[in-house]
């Protein structure tokens, strides 16, 4: 019985794999591309990711100088984009709302700073902080300089 139930949920286990295979090779929607030429029409060297967990494509491309990343529901509405951006370009408002945060000081350094643009002309900044290899934070300000958000990553 043992064998028949390792055996039944084996081939299930398989049967899944196969199918989130397959679902990584589905095209990008007309609808989807059509969105992102609309919204970028400058957009060059545009590779596309199936993110069927979150329910739609992620663009990564260049437009100008600068590298981008875009995600596209499946029928094509905008969700976000997002740059990386330098240290330095940290706008003064989240400079300041990290340097009033548990994050400020010598001992958390900002390794990276991602600007995010999302619906309705937001901007968002994603920091990510490190104080050793295993004290690592995702830091997401407001435009404005307020914490909405510190994860734990790895």
């Amino acid at each position: 019985m043992k064998k028949i139930l390792f055996g039944a949920a084996f081939c299930g286990a398989m049967m899944f794999m196969a199918v989130g295979a397959q679902a990584q090779f589905r095209s990008v929607p007309a609808m989807v591309t059509d969105s992102f030429k609309a919204k970028y029409p400058g957009a060059s060297a545009v590779t596309w990711t199936d993110k069927l967990l979150a329910g739609g494509f992620q663009a990564s491309f260049t437009e100008g100088k600068e590298k981008f990343d875009a995600r596209f529901g499946n029928k094509g509405e905008w969700q976000w984009s997002s740059k990386k951006i330098a240290k330095d370009a940290i706008p003064g408002p989240v400079r300041d709302g990290l340097s009033k945060s548990k994050y400020a000081g010598a001992d958390w350094e900002v390794k990276t700073v991602t600007m995010k643009f999302l619906p309705g002309n937001i901007v968002q900044y994603i920091l990510f902080v490190e104080k050793s290899d295993l004290n690592k934070k995702n830091l997401l300000f407001s435009s404005e300089g307020q914490l909405l958000r510190d994860g734990a990553t790895l």
